[in-house]
């Protein structure tokens, strides 16, 4: 398994809908990237000035993510992105 260090967050992107919620079916072409992805392991934080920095987001988490962000992993034939916390905007409920 994967476990990132300092205030990396392994995640795994969620994938883009098929269908509009009116029904239309989208061409594969015309999806967008998603930005929803699944939180899959997380780092144990930062230190800062000597004290460890607490993560905000844990393992299970939806989160959305800057659109370009992280690093690409393939681990075991599953795509995976490496992101600092920082890429991270905001958890979904």
């Amino acid at each position: 398994m994967i476990k990132p260090l300092s205030d990396r967050v392994l995640i795994k992107m969620k994938e883009a809908e098929e269908t509009t919620k009116s029904g239309i079916i989208l061409a594969a072409s015309s999806k967008e990237k998603p930005q929803i992805a699944e939180v899959i392991e997380v780092g144990p934080g930062e230190k800062i000035d000597g004290k460890l920095q607490e993560m905000c987001v844990k393992k299970g988490d939806n989160v959305i993510v800057s659109k370009y962000a992280g690093t690409e992993v393939k681990y075991e034939g599953v795509d995976y992105i490496i992101v600092k916390q920082d890429d991270i905007l905001a958890i979904v409920d």
